[in-house]
């Protein structure tokens, strides 16, 4: 496998979202079930906006997504806390593996394709100091959708100039990986914890359980 070019996801593939909740240590509550929920919230409805044909700001879907996590976990929480946790996700963690995961790929083209805003993206990039490593950081504001959306992942081969099936997309969400399998892309999916899960579109090209594994893989 030679790609001329590789797109990453951010959350859950470059930085931790579960790092923002743990940070907050005001809470006193199951911060991990917190966190779990939040995600699987967030997630649930930006799948939902992108059928609806609703798009909204990810920071409001973020915070949406909150919002009902606490209602159902029957969390005390009161506005200073909840804008303390949202403004932690400008923030998040990288995983340990990403910077090494970087330098070993910086002979080719990288950009970030996610489902978060502009402003997020930048301030996650900026915390991390990654910002050298990738020549665009790109957003689904520019079509006002989500993943796994065909014109999301359309934005990846316009920015590189590049065909699909010369890039390598790399990601640990097995979702995102399907769809962008499904829009002819190599990828690689990274399963940090090993996890089952069957693609729903093929399998992926390459499976590691580190970023900085990849390189050892593109001959």
């Amino acid at each position: 496998m030679k790609p001329r070019a590789v797109v990453f996801d951010a959350y859950g593939t470059l930085f931790d979202v579960h790092s923002v909740v743990t940070r907050s240590t005001n809470i006193i509550e199951d911060l991990s079930a917190l966190s779990v929920l939040w995600r699987q919230r967030q997630l649930e409805y930006t799948w939902l906006r992108a059928l609806m044909e609703r798009h909204e700001d990810f920071w409001n879907v973020t915070e949406t997504a909150l919002r009902s996590a606490v209602r159902q976990l029957h969390i005390r929480i009161d506005d200073t806390q909840l804008n303390m946790l949202m403004e932690a996700y400008l923030f998040p963690s990288a995983f340990q593996d990403v910077k090494p995961g970087l330098e070993s790929l910086k002979q080719l083209p990288m950009v970030i394709l996610s489902n978060g805003s502009t402003k997020m993206l930048e301030s996650a990039v900026r915390h991390n100091g990654l910002g050298a490593f990738f020549t665009e950081i790109i957003s689904v504001d520019r079509v006002r959708t989500y993943k796994p959306s065909p014109r999301v992942y359309s934005l990846g081969t316009q920015s590189l100039h590049l065909p699909a099936s010369e890039i390598l997309f790399v990601s640990s969400n097995s979702w995102d990986g399907s769809g962008a399998k499904a829009c002819d892309y190599k990828v690689c999916w990274c399963n940090r914890s090993n996890e089952e899960i069957a693609f729903l579109e093929g399998v992926p090209d390459l499976t590691v359980t580190r970023l900085n594994q990849i390189v050892s893989h593109l001959g």
